[in-house]
């Protein structure tokens, strides 16, 4: 039997992928609540780590449903089922925005946290793992500032920052019984306006790790990941 085209039912848009742009805006939002006082801290950090897992814009609507609708002009808008957007790659200078950062701690007890999409990262951006690990992504990434300081401490864990090949990173840690280390091949010529990120911290009994990486529209030209 032939359906018809008014058998074919329509996709549902909250099961839709969500976008880092659509991602960004949900947590932009949930920085202007906490500033407003409408979230505590605890809130607002449960739901900034829900909008870095969030694979749906279903799963990003609830996040800000009990929120009241952005006045300013400057903010973004949450996502809505059914409106997407994808985010304009950012090169060296171009990264450093006027915008307040989307996180600035990222901890893993005996467990996992991570950062990654289009997240803005602040001057200090501090992350801790005890027999955790944590990953930073910064290959989308937008900074406040143009030297960013990632203070790390790593007990019997590890910590790795996966980079984009237009941002500088600079290690400075201490390691005990431990390592800091940089590989995938640091590159050679950085535009001169581009961000600066300081790596600084302990690592007792665990690791470091920055590691240069391609982005995901540079791997869809035809690149190959390593």
């Amino acid at each position: 039997m032939v359906e018809t085209m008014s058998e074919i039912t329509p996709p549902d848009p909250g099961r839709m992928r969500a976008s880092d742009a659509d991602r960004d805006a949900v947590a932009h939002r949930l920085q202007d609540a906490f500033a407003e006082g409408r979230l505590d801290p605890d809130e607002h950090s449960e739901r900034l780590d829900a909008v870095y897992r969030a694979k749906t814009i279903g799963e990003l609507v609830p996040l800000t449903r009990d929120l009241p609708a952005p006045t300013g002009t400057g903010a973004p808008a949450a996502p809505a089922p059914g409106d997407f957007r994808s985010p304009r790659p950012l090169y060296g200078a171009g990264r450093i925005v006027d915008q307040p950062p989307t996180s600035t701690v990222a901890i893993a007890v005996m467990g996992g946290a991570d950062r990654s999409g289009s997240w803005v990262v602040p001057e200090n951006f501090f992350a801790f793992a005890l027999m955790g690990g944590v990953e930073l992504d910064l290959r989308e990434a937008r900074f406040t500032h143009r030297e960013t300081t990632i203070w790390t401490n790593t007990i019997m864990g590890g910590i790795g920052i996966l980079v984009p090949d237009d941002v500088q990173v600079r290690v400075h840690g201490l390691p005990f019984m431990g390592g800091f280390g940089v590989g995938g091949g640091t590159p050679s010529v950085v535009d001169p306006g581009a961000p600066i990120v300081h790596v600084r911290g302990i690592a007792l009994m665990g690791g470091v790790g920055v590691d240069y990486r391609r982005r995901k529209h540079q791997k869809e030209q035809g690149e190959i990941e390593d």
